[in-house]
């Protein structure tokens, strides 16, 4: 199938493979079932999440496969690949072979929808990014939505907005290196790059692989598109110097072409007027002072009034799993940022808090050097935890120096802090780990921390 002109792809009629049959493997199926094409799903997983996906869409007379990929997925015209199958894997390698066309959801999506695009990349901050973003671009004459990797999938707004139009859609998306894979003619009106650092090394054979992932996401930008990146960040720094688009920077020191700048009291924009005080920004960290600026920069870009920028600034208070605060119990402060699925996440949060700190550490290992944490420890952490797949290497890269306490588990590391903790302590869930050993993802491992917070501590 050609799919080089974006202005004539046409699905009618096509064989349409959909691989994997996660929550975007889902929406996309239901968009190409509604532009016409005859859809075919495949997963290779039949956990119950994914049979009951498959049960839907079979109600919806969507044929598919699960427990395997048989041959029919060759027998397509296009793939809409699931990002959690790498493009060097054996079945990717030989539908190439085969010269079929190969996309992500996000680019599938990005096809049927003329909105504007816009979308936020990084190692970390992208979700806490993306949801003050879109808070600030929802106004009388701007509707956001938001979507991508945080949750909700591109293709189910798109499709939403194809069976009911709204002329002031403007999209909102979280992206992710993985999604940028197979991408074709993926174009943001504004791209956002926060920070780049080690991460999914586990997938990727090297750093530079990994950078070069992300940095597709502006790979189609050009002479009327917007790039937005972290000036304090070494890497992006020296990104863009080439790049066909317009660039603005942000930053939390005071450089010369930001349109908003902050200083000890107060944010300032691009006039040097006062944005909002800062004792008035309801979301707490610097590292999320650098967030809010990376989106006031994009929403500028965007037309949305400093008003709103504001407002959003002054009410938007975060999002769950991300230094969340779940309870406080005789003097014992317990915290969830299960988001914080790599090293420089938990780097973040430890510089959140004084301590004492009791750190829960692990989960499924993505190939990061736990010893980076060490500099950080000294008067600020006073207990490790590692449970998980990742636990050995813990317990290698730290055991001189940190004495790490081997478990099995979120249970029996809650009971163990409960039992150990005393006033004044932050028990601080900060993985740096991805979640799948023992979870269904971060935001189940963050749910039943929470869970066991109430079961083993509060309520016990």
């Amino acid at each position: 199938m050609d799919i080089s002109d974006r202005n004539n792809i046409k699905l009618r009629d096509r064989q349409v493979a959909i691989i994997g049959l996660g929550r975007s493997g889902v929406a996309a199926a239901r968009l190409a079932d509604h532009l016409g094409a005859q859809v075919f799903v495949s997963d290779s997983h039949d956990s119950p999440t994914v049979a009951e996906n498959y049960r839907r869409l079979q109600h919806d007379s969507i044929a598919g496969e699960i427990g395997g990929h048989g041959d029919r997925i060759y027998q397509a015209d296009l793939w809409v690949l699931s990002p959690g199958i790498a493009r060097n894997a054996p079945l990717v390698l030989e539908a190439q072979n085969r010269g079929i066309s190969i996309v992500s959801e996000i680019e599938f999506a990005s096809w049927f929808t003329m909105a504007p695009l816009l979308a936020v990349t990084g190692s970390n901050g992208k979700t806490t990014t993306v949801h003050a973003l879109a808070k600030m671009c929802q106004t009388e004459h701007s509707h956001s939505a938001l979507s991508g990797n945080m949750g909700v999938p591109f293709s189910q707004i798109v499709l939403a907005d194809l069976i009911e139009p709204d002329p002031r859609r403007i999209h909102v998306l979280e992206i992710s290196s993985f999604q940028m894979e197979f991408i074709h003619h993926f174009r943001p009106k504004v791209s956002v790059f926060l920070n780049i650092s080690p991460d999914h090394l586990d997938r990727y054979s090297s750093m530079d692989e990994y950078v070069a992932a992300k940095m597709r996401m502006a790979v189609n930008a050009g002479t009327e598109d917007f790039i937005v990146y972290n000036a304090d960040d070494d890497y992006l720094n020296q990104a863009f110097t080439e790049a066909a688009a317009h660039t603005r920077s942000f930053s939390l020191k005071d450089i010369p072409g930001a349109l908003f700048t902050v200083n000890r009291t107060k944010i300032k924009n691009f006039e040097h007027a006062t944005l909002i005080p800062l004792d008035e920004v309801a979301l707490p960290g610097q590292h999320n002072l650098a967030n809010l600026l990376a989106a006031a920069t994009a929403a500028h870009l965007a037309g949305a009034p400093d008003q709103s920028i504001a407002m959003a600034m002054g009410t938007f208070r975060g999002v769950p799993h991300r230094l969340e605060k779940v309870a406080e119990f005789n003097g014992v402060t317990y915290v969830n940022d299960s988001k914080a699925t790599n090293l420089d996440a938990v780097k973040v949060a430890l510089k959140s808090y004084p301590g004492p700190i009791i750190l829960i550490l692990g989960g499924k290992d993505k190939g990061g050097d736990f010893s980076e944490l060490l500099p950080l420890f000294r008067n600020r952490v006073k207990q490790i935890i590692a449970i998980g797949q990742a636990q050995p290497r813990i317990l290698a890269a730290l055991r001189d120096a940190a004495r790490p306490i081997p478990l099995d588990g979120l249970r029996d590391a809650v009971k163990f802090t409960r039992d150990s903790a005393e006033p004044g302590d932050i028990v601080l869930l900060s993985p740096g780990c991805a979640s799948f050993d023992q979870f269904r993802d971060f935001e189940d491992r963050g749910d039943q921390f929470k869970q066991l917070v109430q079961e083993e501590v509060v309520n016990a």
